[in-house]
């Protein structure tokens, strides 16, 4: 079999196995099997770029990062629904529709609390994705849209032009798992899986975007209209044509209609997107022509809202959890309740400012529900219910895992646990001092790092540097070689600039760009353990902020048994002598679109090794823009404000 054939074979059994994995949801192909050919697709496109399509399996990881968004007109307008908050006036729906097309049938649909999209194929072929916007002009997500795997990038027998309505959402499971892994990093949580989406979907980078494993139903078939009478044929063509269809029920009475949304109420747990009600829709497209639409909804089609279920329960007990970033959460133990299909015995109370301004304490009888059909939270207090002896109260002073202090935040309500080891904070604080930006311990993934903490052969950063081969070869998946490389990856880790030390120590507030400028003003761990509240104040970019968590940290005793474990093991110290060539002292560069000489960190690195700074955005005090392909936004802003814009090759010529 020559290349070519290979190519095209691999394709569509490629896409025959996503076909069946994201949208039957029956796979045929391990996953092994699904990467291993995936990387010999891979091999042979990039030896025969010419081949490469957009339709092709490979297309779906992600391309070049985008400066922005572009703005896109809708063909047909994304229209939005009427609500209706109860059977009552669901029935006054029904009469206005029958008032016109007595015959009138519906199609009950749940509503997906997602990101309304349009996908438009020409001859078969996706060629543009676009968000709702206004209904009128939405955004270009194609580049992301593209990394939702059941949305299919060719279609068979199609017309000349398809464009097709549905919503992107993010699994449940996938919210759950994103939100541990944000944690873990000391990342702001995503409010619910529809906040999640949305977010995911508006990533300038794509490979995010991919990363977040987006899913879509579809619902609708918004051009060509004329070649269907109802909306079961559409939902029926589109799922022929490989698309992933909501789930739908066919009613001729409205009395039908009042129990599928009770059914899709009571059910809503089982279904892996979240719902926030009902659709119904008039099942005749001929019959929806002559309904017509007001100024802002359809009126052959209504959204029935699901009211939040809200039970009574009883606050036995308020415990207090510690975060993998280290803030302190209190939360209600509750006598069980029923809530979205689910027996609900804890409840999320937030903060202290969210106790106090409820007055919630134990014995208290609590209103519960569901914050987004996803989180139990208490609503209030039923105070006639609450028994005479029940006192307010408060968060703890220490850390109930440690015994360190605990500080509330500077700009927040956050209560924080203070210690550097903190068994709770473990394994968040072992990934980020292991991460690129820090140590850059190659080998040490988050998985390595669980193993580790679970065996018990790691409880600080400090022990890492004490591992012994045999120990760590008995681990799941790792084995005698793998071993060798993590000590050789630690060996060399020991060596690196007391910058990389400053941000791996996960000091609040101190990141890169601090370590490096805290480095290269004291020139040694020392010297910033001996740092006075002044002299940290006097240093440019740290404010008193940032100073005073410097010297609380430096000041615990479990950061300086850290320091201590460190320097046993023979970690640098010393910050890296700073070079002669200091040219670009006093400048600010701005990198920006597709750079092919090099990375953005490492033209950020060669900027900082000679003096000067590196920024994200420009302004009036920017020297240098550095533009590579498909540069937009800041390019724009540059030549605006007269901005000198280097080429990559101008760059390097600066360089020299």
């Amino acid at each position: 079999m020559d290349d070519f054939t290979e190519i095209e074979a691999l394709r569509q059994e490629l896409t025959r196995a996503g076909y069946e994995y994201y949208v039957l949801d029956k796979p045929t192909m391990s996953d092994y099997d699904y990467d291993h050919k995936l990387r010999r697709l891979e091999e042979l496109e990039t030896a025969h770029p010419e081949t490469i399509t957009p339709d092709s399996p490979t297309q779906r990881v992600g391309g070049q990062p985008l400066e922005a968004f572009t703005q896109v007109r809708h063909q047909v307008p994304l229209e939005s629904l009427q609500d209706v908050f109860n059977f009552e006036e669901l029935e006054a729906f029904d009469q206005r529709v029958k008032g016109v097309v007595p015959e009138a049938e519906y199609v009950v649909e749940p509503k997906v609390d997602g990101l309304s999209v349009a996908l438009e194929y020409e001859d078969g072929i996706f060629v543009r994705g676009a968000t709702r916007g206004d209904g009128q002009v939405g955004e270009d997500v194609t580049e992301n849209l593209r990394t939702v795997r059941s949305i299919p990038l060719k279609i068979p027998d199609a017309p000349p032009r398809l464009i097709v309505r549905g919503e992107v959402y993010m699994p449940k499971k996938v919210f759950h798992t994103l939100n541990e892994e944000r944690e873990r990093r000391g990342e702001a949580l995503f409010a619910n899986p529809r906040n999640a989406a949305a977010g995911s979907l508006r990533q300038l980078d794509p490979k995010v975007a991919a990363s977040r494993k987006l899913d879509i139903a579809v619902f609708n078939i918004q051009w060509p209209r004329d070649d269907f009478s109802t909306h079961l044929e559409t939902l029926d063509y589109m799922r022929d044509k490989g698309f992933k269809v909501i789930p739908h029920y066919s009613c001729s009475r409205i009395s039908q209609v009042m129990e599928h949304i009770t059914e899709i109420g009571d059910t809503r747990a089982s279904f892996p997107f979240d719902i926030d009600g009902a659709v119904i829709k008039v099942n005749s497209l001929s019959q929806r022509a002559v309904l017509g639409s007001t100024a802002k909804f359809p009126r052959w089609a209504a959204a029935y809202k699901y009211p939040p279920e809200v039970k009574p329960a009883q606050v036995l007990d308020i415990v207090v959890q510690v975060g993998r970033t280290g803030v302190l959460t209190p939360k209600a133990v509750l006598t069980p309740v029923r809530l979205a299909g689910t027996t609900v015995t804890n409840a999320t109370l937030h903060n202290q400012d969210f106790i106090t301004e409820k007055d919630i304490r134990i014995g208290d009888t609590v209103l519960v529900r569901k914050a987004g059909e996803i989180i139990p939270e208490v609503l209030s207090v039923v105070a006639d219910q609450r028994p005479e002896e029940t006192q307010p109260w408060f968060q703890p002073k220490v850390c109930p895992v440690c015994g360190a202090p605990v500080e509330r935040d500077e700009d927040g309500a956050h209560i924080r646990c203070t210690g550097a080891e903190c068994p709770a904070q473990l394994l968040r604080n072992l990934a980020h001092f292991a991460s690129r930006d820090a140590m850059d311990i190659e080998g040490l993934g988050i998985a390595v790092v669980e193993n580790l903490v679970n065996a018990q052969l790691v409880k600080t950063p400090g022990d890492l540097y004490f591992l012994r081969e045999e120990d760590v070869a008995q681990l799941e998946r790792m084995g005698k070689r793998s071993a060798q490389k993590l000590l050789a990856a630690l060996e060399k880790s020991k060596s690196q600039d007391l910058s990389r030390l400053i941000y791996a120590f996960g000091i609040r507030q101190v990141g890169q760009k601090a370590g490096k400028i805290l480095a290269a003003r004291f020139h040694t761990l020392e010297g910033l353990q001996n740092a006075t509240l002044e002299e940290l104040t006097a240093v440019d970019d740290i404010g008193e902020i940032t100073a005073r968590s410097i010297l609380d940290w430096m000041a615990s005793p479990q950061s300086r048994h850290l320091i201590d474990r460190l320097r046993e093991a023979g970690v640098n110290m010393t910050a890296a002598e700073q070079g002669s060539d200091q040219r670009f002292a006093g400048m600010t560069f701005v990198l920006t679109g597709a750079l092919e000489k090099f990375t953005r960190d490492e033209a950020s690195e060669m900027i900082e090794t000679r003096g000067g700074k590196s920024a994200g955005s420009v302004s009036k005090k920017t020297t240098y823009v550095v533009a590579g392909e498909a540069a937009g936004s800041k390019l724009r802003k540059a030549q605006e404000l007269g901005i000198t814009v280097l080429s990559e090759d101008e760059f390097l010529e600066l360089l020299k």
